[in-house]
C-alpha cells in the first residue's frame, strides 16, 4: 500500500470508529434503559444488570456498523472534498479507483467483521444472555416474594412478606398454600432467610407459626421458633431454555434437526434468518459506495453537496426497510432469500456505475479530468 492510499484509508478509519463508538454508546443507553427492570423489579444485581447489556451488543453493531460507515464516510470525503485533497489527488494522475479504493478496503473490512459478528459472536452471547435471563426468573427470591405484594409462584399458593433487607433476611413473612376444598396450610414468620441444602431450596424461618386446617376439619396449631419449609413442593420447575433464532448458529439454521417438531415446523424462518446475517454484512459496503457517489460521483458543486447527501441517505434508508421487508417474505417463501441480497447489491452495483460512468466521460474530454479537478 502506497503513502497515500494509506493516508487515504487513515482518514476513513479514524471516523468510522468514532462514529461506530458513537453509535454503540447510544445503543447501550438504550438497552440499559430496557434491562432497567432487572434492577427495579427483580432485584438483580448490578453485575447481572451488566452483563445482560453486554450481551445483547453483537447483534445491535451488527445493525449499527453499515450506518457508522456511511456517517464516517459522508464525513470524510465532504471534508477531504473541502480540502482539496481529492482534486491534487486527481490533479496527480490518481485513477478513481485508486482514490476510492481505500474506502471500499475499510468498508470490505467492516462487513467481514459485521459477518463474522452475526455468524459466530451473537448466537454465542445471545445463548449466554438466554441462561442468564432464565437463572433470574429461577430466582426464587424474585419469583416468590416481593416486598409488599402477594404473588402466587404455584397454583394454589399465595406468599407475601412485608419486608426484606439487602443481606435476604426477609420480614414478616406469610405463606398460604391450599389443597383443594379440604387442606389449607399457612405458615407465618417474624424472619427468615432462603438456604440451598444439597441442592435443594429451604426457607428457614424464626419465630412464627404453622396453622393446618385438614380433612377432619380440626384446626392444628403448632408455633415454632426455628422451622426449616422445603420449597420444592411450592414451586413450578422452571422450563428449559429454548433458544431463538437470533439465538442460533449458522449451521443449526441451515441444517437444522427435521427430528425435532418445532424446527421442522420452522425451517422457512430458519432459513431467512441465517441469509438475513450473511445479507447484511454487504450494507457496510453498500453504504460507502454511497456516501462516496454522493461526494465525487457527480458534477463539482461551490455550493456543496447537502441535496447529494440527503438523497443517499434517503436511499440507504430505503435499501434497508427492503432488507428487512425482504426478510419477512422469504420466511414463508424460502425461494425468495435471494431477495435479501438484491438491495446491497443494486446499490452498489449503481454506485459503481455512476462513480465510473463519470471517470469514464471525463477520460473521454482530454484534460477534463485536471481542469476539474483544479477548480476544485
Amino acid at each position: 500500500m502506497r503513502v497515500i492510499d494509506r493516508y487515504l484509508f487513515r482518514q476513513f478509519l479514524g471516523p468510522t470508529l468514532l462514529a461506530t463508538l458513537a453509535f454503540s454508546a447510544i445503543a447501550i443507553f438504550a438497552e440499559a434503559l430496557s434491562a432497567m427492570g432487572l434492577l427495579l423489579n427483580q432485584r438483580q444485581s448490578l453485575v447481572v444488570f451488566i452483563k445482560v447489556v453486554v450481551l445483547a451488543m453483537p447483534q445491535l453493531i451488527v445493525l449499527i456498523l453499515p450506518v457508522a460507515v456511511l456517517v464516517a464516510g459522508l464525513s470524510t470525503i465532504n471534508r477531504l472534498h473541502r480540502d482539496n485533497e481529492i482534486a491534487i489527488c486527481f490533479a496527480n494522475g490518481m485513477s478513481r479507483w485508486r482514490v476510492i479504493s481505500p474506502a471500499v478496503r475499510l468498508s470490505t473490512l467492516a462487513a467481514l467483521t459485521s459477518l463474522g459478528i452475526a455468524l459466530w459472536v451473537q448466537p454465542l452471547c445471545y445463548r449466554a444472555l438466554r441462561d442468564t435471563l432464565q437463572d433470574t426468573r429461577s430466582d426464587l427470591l424474585t419469583t416468590m416474594i416481593r416486598p409488599g405484594q402477594f404473588t402466587h409462584p404455584a397454583p394454589g399458593v399465595t406468599v407475601y412478606a412485608q419486608a426484606m433487607d439487602e443481606d435476604g433476611t426477609i420480614h414478616n413473612l406469610f405463606i398460604n398454600r391450599r389443597v383443594g376444598a379440604a387442606h389449607d396450610t399457612t405458615i407465618t414468620a417474624r424472619d427468615g432467610r432462603l438456604k440451598r441444602q444439597a441442592g435443594a431450596p429451604m426457607l428457614i424461618l424464626h419465630h412464627g407459626a404453622n396453622q393446618e386446617f385438614g380433612m377432619t376439619g380440626v384446626l392444628n396449631f403448632l408455633s415454632f421458633d426455628d422451622y426449616v419449609l422445603d420449597l420444592r413442593a411450592l414451586v413450578i420447575a422452571a422450563p428449559g431454555v429454548r433458544y431463538k433464532l437470533s439465538d442460533r448458529y449458522i449451521h443449526e439454521l441451515v441444517f437444522p434437526d427435521l427430528a425435532r417438531d418445532w424446527e421442522r415446523a420452522n425451517t422457512g424462518p430458519m432459513l431467512a434468518e441465517a441469509n438475513a446475517r450473511a445479507a447484511t454484512s454487504g450494507y457496510a459496503i453498500a453504504f460507502m459506495l454511497l456516501a462516496l457517489t454522493a461526494v465525487i460521483g457527480g458534477r463539482f458543486n461551490r455550493q456543496g453537496y447537502g441535496l447529494r447527501i440527503a438523497a443517499v441517505a434517503v436511499v440507504a434508508l430505503v435499501a434497508r426497510i427492503l432488507g428487512f421487508a425482504a426478510q419477512a417474505v422469504a420466511t414463508p417463501h424460502p425461494l425468495l432469500n435471494l431477495l435479501q441480497y438484491a438491495p446491497p447489491i443494486l446499490v452498489s452495483a449503481g454506485c459503481l456505475s455512476i462513480l465510473f460512468r463519470t471517470s469514464a466521460r471525463r477520460t473521454a474530454r482530454p484534460g477534463a479530468e485536471t481542469l476539474s479537478a483544479a477548480g476544485r
